[in-house]
C-alpha cells in the first residue's frame, strides 16, 4: 500500500496543503534572509519549496526526503531550470539528521513535522538554527473549540491534532520565539487535493495496494470537503531563542 499510495503522488505539484503565496509570506514572517542563506528543507518531496527558494533567494538548499523518486524528480527539475548546483538532495531521516549545530539560516519543514510529531519536530530541529535563523514549519491543527464526532473520528486515527493555544505553549516550551503564524488559506488545500483527486480518478485500482491507497486517498478528500472549517494547516515561524537577535 505504501507504494501504491506513494505513486499516486508522484509527479503532483504538491505532497501536502500550500502555495507559493503562502511559502513567500511566511518567509516574510521570518524576517531578511543572509546572502546565499542554508536552507534546510525537511521532507521535500519533489522539492516545490526548494526550487523555490533556490531560484528567488539564491538559496543554498540542502533537501531531505526518505523516498528517493521524490528526490529524482527534484534533481531533474533543479537541473532543468539551472538550480543543479544550488540543490542538494540527502536520502535520510528528518529525525536523525547527521548536520552540525548551526548548518542552517532556515529550517523548513513543510507538512512534514507530522511524521515525528510537532514536539519531536521542534526539539531535534532547534540546534540546525543558525544565530539570527528560523524554523518555519506547518502543523495541521483544529481551528474549532469543538470539533465534531466525524473529525475527531478520522483524525485520531491518523494524527493526534491539537488546538492552536497548545502548539504555540509547545514552541515556547521547546525554547522558541514565535515570530508569525499564518492560519494557510482553503486555496491551499484545493492546490493539493484537486491534482491528488483527478490522479486517483485515473489509477488502476488492479496495482498492488491500489484499492486500498485510493481508499484512504478518497476518505481524506471527503473528510475535509465535510469538516475543513474544524481543521486547517497553520505555518508557524520560529527563532530560537538562545540565538534571537
Amino acid at each position: 500500500m505504501f507504494e501504491a499510495f506513494m505513486t499516486l503522488h508522484r509527479g503532483l505539484p504538491r505532497q501536502g496543503p500550500g502555495s507559493d503565496a503562502t511559502t513567500r509570506h511566511l518567509l516574510s514572517l521570518a524576517g531578511p534572509l543572509p546572502h546565499r542563506p542554508r536552507v534546510l528543507d525537511l521532507g521535500c518531496g519533489p522539492g516545490r519549496v526548494s526550487l523555490l527558494l533556490a531560484a528567488e533567494y539564491d538559496a543554498q538548499v540542502t533537501a531531505v526526503d526518505l523516498y528517493e523518486p521524490f528526490l529524482a524528480e527534484l534533481r531533474s527539475a533543479a537541473e532543468a531550470r539551472g538550480l543543479g548546483g544550488s540543490i542538494r538532495t540527502v536520502e535520510g531521516d528528518m529525525g536523525e539528521l547527521p548536520f552540525p549545530d548551526g548548518s542552517f539560516d532556515l529550517v523548513w519543514a513543510e507538512s512534514s513535522a507530522y511524521s515525528i510529531g510537532f514536539d519531536t519536530a521542534l526539539d531535534r530541529w532547534r540546534r540546525l538554527v543558525a544565530p539570527g535563523g528560523a524554523l518555519v514549519v506547518t502543523e495541521c491543527e483544529w481551528t474549532s473549540d469543538e470539533p465534531s464526532t466525524g473529525a475527531r473520528a478520522f483524525w485520531d486515527r491518523h494524527y493526534a491534532l491539537r488546538g492552536r493555544a497548545e502548539n504555540t505553549a509547545a514552541a515556547v516550551s521547546a525554547g522558541y520565539v514565535v515570530l508569525g503564524v499564518y492560519e494557510q488559506p482553503e486555496s491551499d488545500w484545493d492546490e493539493y487535493y484537486g491534482p491528488l483527486a483527478a490522479r486517483a480518478d485515473a489509477a488502476d485500482p488492479a496495482t498492488p495496494g491500489m484499492e486500498q491507497a485510493l481508499a484512504a486517498t478518497r476518505e481524506e478528500i471527503a473528510v475535509r470537503a465535510e469538516h475543513g472549517t474544524e481543521y486547517g494547516y497553520t505555518g508557524y515561524v520560529l527563532r530560537p531563542a538562545a540565538v534571537l537577535s
